[in-house]
This record gives structure tokens, C-alpha cells and sequence, in this order.
């Protein structure tokens, strides 16, 4: 298969097969008070730009990282390869309407966990992390959005400073790394975007992508 734009997915040799999201913490009903929110959310203002394990600097080195869970606001999604990036960059706003709409702080940069690719197009879990109020009332979500918790772990970071366009040369980069060091990684590719989803050539665009050991 001739590599599409915005086709994040490893070599073939390296098939991604559905792998099910974290489960989202236990939530009381609608109307109902929140439980406390995590040590790290009492304090201080919610960073929307903060990003899961800071920011490399370098694309051409391979950052060993640890994730630490946030919850977030999701919805599923999926696109052929000729639609992905404007899927995914329409399903950011979706997310950050309705966090709006229930009064939800962005608490970090959006995420697109990649759960399943074919030959046609690809199934992802898009994310944004939140900050839950303490004593707040659990949000009242639109059909389309659920809450959760981001992959947690231990991973490994590669840097994308490039096009979205080029973003397989990036995912060839990994999947030769990971032949080279015969590193097993779980079955989803996780994108973290520091910029925004504007324009698939922007010569400027960051996105961290996260890969995870078995």
C-alpha cells in the first residue's frame, strides 16, 4: 500500500489491531458531586499547553518518558486517510465546544490515541485533557462525548517537526528504531499535538508521538 497523507500507522510488518481505550474513571450520575480531583489539579490554574511528559527538543532523539494518567474529555472517531487530518482536527474542536459548554478547564494539549488501521482508513479515540472542579457537578455530555483517562506508562517519545503531510517519514523512523533495539510495543500510537491542527503544511507543526512497551 503507497503511504497515504496523515497515515499514521508503522510499517506493514507492523500491524496495529484494536486495542480497547483505558476505561474513564467511575463518574457519579448527572447532578451528582465529583469526587476530589488528583493532588496535582488542587493547586494552581490548569495549563491548557502542558503536554503529557514535556517537550523534546530534538527530532532526532528518542525520549524515554513516563505518562502520567489525566483525565479527559473523548469521543471516537474515524476517516479514511485522505480525510484524517481534518477529522481529527474537527474532532479537537468538537472537544474543546463541549468542555466549554460544561464548564471544563483544558489541562492539556489534545491527543488521538490510533486504535485500528486498515487498508481504507484508520478508528481513534480523540482526547483533551481536563481538570475536574473540585465539588463540582459531573458534566451533562452530548451523546458524542464520554469522560476518561489518557494512557499512562512508561513510553518512548519521538519528535514531529514537519508537515502533517510528512508524518510518515516520522512513523518510519519509529518502526525502524523499534527493529533496531527488537522492542515489542502495545498495539495503538498515541499523537500529542503542541501546535494546532491548522494546516496539514505547515512546515512548523510539533506533535509528540508516544509509543509504549509490552
Amino acid at each position: 500500500m503507497t503511504p497515504q497523507p496523515v497515515q499514521p500507522a508503522p510499517a506493514p510488518s507492523m500491524p496495529i489491531e484494536p486495542q480497547p481505550v483505558q476505561p474513564p474513571p467511575t463518574l457519579p450520575a448527572p447532578g451528582q458531586p465529583l469526587p476530589p480531583p488528583p493532588a496535582q489539579q488542587q493547586t494552581g490554574v490548569p495549563d491548557p499547553n502542558s503536554t503529557l511528559a514535556g517537550r523534546g527538543s530534538d527530532s532526532s532523539d528518542v525520549g524515554e518518558v513516563a505518562l502520567a494518567p489525566k483525565p479527559v474529555l473523548m469521543m471516537s472517531g474515524q476517516a479514511t486517510w485522505d480525510q484524517g487530518f481534518q477529522r481529527l482536527s474537527n474532532a479537537i474542536r468538537a472537544l474543546r465546544a463541549e468542555a466549554q459548554k460544561n464548564g471544563l478547564a483544558v489541562a492539556g494539549r489534545p491527543l488521538a490515541l490510533f486504535v485500528e488501521t486498515t487498508d481504507d482508513g484508520f478508528r481513534f479515540e480523540a482526547m483533551l485533557p481536563v481538570a475536574i472542579p473540585p465539588g463540582g457537578q459531573a458534566p451533562t455530555l452530548g451523546p458524542d462525548f464520554r469522560m476518561g483517562t489518557s494512557p499512562a506508562g512508561p513510553a518512548l517519545r519521538f519528535l514531529h517537526q514537519a508537515p502533517y503531510d510528512d508524518i510518515d517519514s516520522t512513523y518510519e523512523t519509529i518502526t525502524a528504531y523499534l527493529e533496531a533495539k527488537s522492542i515489542v510495543v502495545k498495539d495503538a500510537f498515541l499523537e500529542e499535538y503542541v501546535s494546532e491542527l491548522n494546516d496539514p503544511g505547515d512546515p512548523n507543526l510539533e506533535i509528540n508521538v508516544y509509543v509504549q512497551p509490552k
